[in-house]
């Protein structure tokens, strides 16, 4: 039987807290379809307060707020985004905005960084005499922080010369910040300054935040106004959905100044895992919660097998391909719980029994704990 779960796969696999619960439980609400719930308007107006843009907008997740932002911006069929290759919107929502939206992506490639070439950028705008044949450039898409690049921060001043680029060119800038509040605590820079030059963004609560449900997209009135008509052509309409909002504002609220510590115990982690013989981290790509591990080719222990290991022992942790995996801390992950996880890695790769901080394991999988 697994003694204890240390659960890494995500920063979306956090329970919501007796604050939040009791919040939900007392939520003062009304239909929000109407536009009449209020905790619901208290949520979105602080988020477009923290973010200082003109409005929010409550939507169900991140994928439908970049599907919502991007089809706002893009409201002729044909339109074109320029993202990055290994950006969440162009391989993990679904190519929602191509077949829901008739967008087209131009993806341009990521640095190592999670920020593209701004020269690739402007080459990738299509020139407008080709109209005729070309799809029409209408948007530009950046990630901060940037998660297939662990969790890697984009600057105010990269952004700033995107958002130059943009407006130079007639475009528009939003921006997936999923784990936007990471990033400006990673890099000491309100998230105002770090989203100053975008036309709007899309803010994840049920990440880093930790609350149970929901993001906000925040930009102007005229462009929250055009947001709510398609949030609820997308079925995203929710009447008494104040409860939900209430959770997330306390998370708004408490959860923030917690996101350091996040990124000290996943740098904490990262360091000690890069002290086992056939693994290899970039410790120096660690800026904030997300950390990616490689098996050395030639291990003695295959990827398959590690997993299996490591759920006995009740660690849990995303595989990522045939030899790598993503660990990502979050508020409920604690530094003894790093202290157990590198434990069991050290065994799996070992098999013998080795003391990290207060825990131990044995290759009889015998789990002790303080």
């Amino acid at each position: 039987m697994v003694a204890r779960t240390v659960d890494l796969r995500s920063d979306t696999v956090t329970k919501p807290t007796e604050t939040m619960r009791a919040a939900m439980a007392t939520a003062e609400v009304d239909d929000d379809v109407l536009g009449a719930d209020p905790t619901a308007f208290r949520l979105e107006s602080e988020v477009a307060k923290i973010t200082g843009k003109e409005a929010g907008l409550f939507v169900s997740s991140g994928t439908m707020g970049n599907l919502i932002s991007v089809l706002v911006h893009c409201d002729i069929r044909g339109s074109e985004v320029i993202l990055g290759d290994n950006s969440h919107i162009h391989i993990y929502e679904n190519g929602g905005i191509s077949t829901i939206g008739g967008v087209h992506p131009r993806p341009v490639k990521n640095n190592e960084d999670g920020t593209m070439d701004i020269d690739s950028i402007e080459v990738a705008i299509r020139d407008p005499r080709g109209e005729l044949v070309f799809p029409t450039t209408k948007l530009i898409c950046l990630e901060n922080s940037h998660a297939n690049s662990g969790g890697r921060c984009l600057s105010a001043e990269y952004t700033d010369r995107v958002g130059e680029l943009a407006k130079k060119n007639g475009l528009k800038l939003h921006i997936d910040g999923a784990r936007i509040f990471n990033a400006s605590v990673a890099l000491g820079v309100p998230v105002q300054r770090l989203v100053q030059a975008a036309d709007s963004v899309s803010v994840c609560l049920s990440k880093g935040l930790g609350a149970p449900v929901g993001s906000v997209i925040v930009g102007s009135k005229s462009f929250i106004t055009k947001a709510r008509r398609l949030r609820k052509t997308l079925g995203g309409g929710m009447r008494q959905v104040g409860f939900i909002c209430a959770a997330a504002f306390v998370a708004l609220k408490e959860n923030v100044e917690k996101l350091d510590g996040d990124h000290k115990k996943a740098k904490e982690l990262a360091e000690g895992l890069t002290q086992i013989k056939g693994l290899k981290v970039d410790v120096a790509a660690v800026e904030t919660n997300i950390i990616y591990v490689d098996i050395v080719e030639g291990s003695k222990i295959t990827a398959e097998k590690l997993y299996k290991n490591l759920e006995e022992h009740g660690v849990l942790v995303m595989p990522k391909g045939l030899s790598r995996m993503r660990i990502v801390l979050h508020h409920q992950i604690s530094s003894s719980d790093v202290h157990y996880t590198l434990s069991c890695f050290q065994q799996a790769f070992t098999g013998m029994r080795q003391e990290i901080g207060s825990y131990s394991i044995s290759t009889s999988r015998d789990v002790s704990y303080a």
